[in-house]
């Protein structure tokens, strides 16, 4: 896994160095490019489209792709348009022409558009990225802190709830059907966990209430997308929790699970979802670390914080990006060693913590 660091960042972005820095640093980095309005003025002239999001596709991901894919297919029916996304977690099936997403990248293709969103760097596109490359124009629409304005037109907030919450910025209010509120509702319903996180905002709940209007079952969505888990997922919930262990005086707990124990409970990385928010609920702890073990023996790492550390800024650190409070990246050695290594990290940030 290949994410996007300060330095390289800097070298090939000059301009946004600036910017970038201030995104580490939590505060608000305006990264709009003025002259996008709307979707739809960027849809002109164009026959075909490519859309394509983060690997290891989550609800926002995949929420705001069907959504500019449905928008594309209804509105612009002219317009061949293709989705790519790895294999998506079973419970976003039920969304508008999720059965279309093309989960391989074996055409070479060239398209007129290429649309990459949720999306901070194009490492994290993978086989997708192809198309990115040799698209005649190129469009990020992402709300990463860690994002560098790495296409021709980029429209990048990160105080956004969500990438999907962009979207709905940039579509017509008369334009989104039921199917497309739902998958908006979908990708804004999983990154700001229920609403509850703080990057939610009195704008996001406006554009749910709208989204809510269109008739969507936003009860059940909730329900079948957010808090319904399977005997398996509860299973390693179980084992991660299990596992944990509380560092840095407890302010700072930490759980890893590994390709055997994953393998003994029949989950595959995409039903690990929500344990890392868990850890994070845990009384008194400032920061959740979570990693499991990838095939290659490399360690997948999700951190949360609760407002004291910034853990997009340590993510850079180790190639990894992501948003003040939610970042990730991929390390090697033992799980014991990340996490010590994450926590004298974590320390600097967390004056009077000791212990580790």
């Amino acid at each position: 896994m290949t994410w996007i660091n300060r330095k390289s960042m800097i070298k090939k972005f000059p301009f946004c160095a600036g910017s970038f820095s201030q995104a580490l640093d939590g505060e608000k980095a305006d990264g709009k490019n003025k002259d996008m309005k709307d979707l739809a003025s960027q849809l002109a002239q164009v026959k075909t489209v490519a859309i394509a999001g983060h690997v290891r596709p989550d609800g926002d991901c995949v929420g705001s792709c069907l959504a500019v894919y449905n928008y594309i297919v209804t509105w612009f029916p002219q317009i061949e348009a293709d989705v790519y996304l790895e294999p998506i977690p079973n419970i976003f099936k039920f969304l508008k022409h999720a059965d279309r997403i093309h989960n391989t990248c074996e055409s070479d293709k060239a398209y007129d558009l290429c649309i990459v969103q949720d999306c901070g760097d194009t490492g994290r596109l993978g086989e997708a990225v192809k198309y990115f490359n040799t698209a005649k124009k190129t469009i990020c629409i992402d709300h990463h802190v860690s994002n560098g304005s790495f296409a021709d037109e980029n429209y990048v907030f990160p105080e956004r709830s969500s990438t999907s919450e962009l979207i709905f910025e940039l579509l017509e209010e008369e334009r989104i059907t039921k199917e497309i509120a739902e998958c908006i509702y979908v990708g804004m319903v999983h990154d700001t966990g229920v609403f509850q996180y703080s990057c939610t905002s009195a704008k996001t709940m406006n554009a749910a209430g709208i989204l809510m209007e269109k008739g969507i079952d936003f009860t059940k969505i909730v329900d079948d997308t957010f808090y319904t888990k399977t005997f398996a997922q509860n299973k390693i919930l179980g084992q991660a929790l299990l596992n944990s262990q509380l560092c840095l005086d407890g302010m700072v707990i930490a759980a890893a699970v590994t390709k055997e124990e994953m393998e003994r409970c029949q989950v595959l990385p995409k039903h690990l979802d929500g344990i890392v928010s868990q850890l994070r609920v845990t009384k008194g702890v400032e920061a959740a670390i979570f990693l499991y073990e990838n095939e290659d023996g490399t360690w997948k790492i999700s951190m949360r914080s609760n407002g004291r550390v910034n853990v997009a800024e340590i993510a850079v650190k180790y190639q990894g990006g992501g948003h003040v409070r939610a970042a990730g990246a991929a390390m090697e050695g033992s799980s014991q060693e990340v996490i010590e290594t994450l926590c004298q990290d974590m320390k600097k940030q967390l004056p009077g913590a000791q212990k580790l």
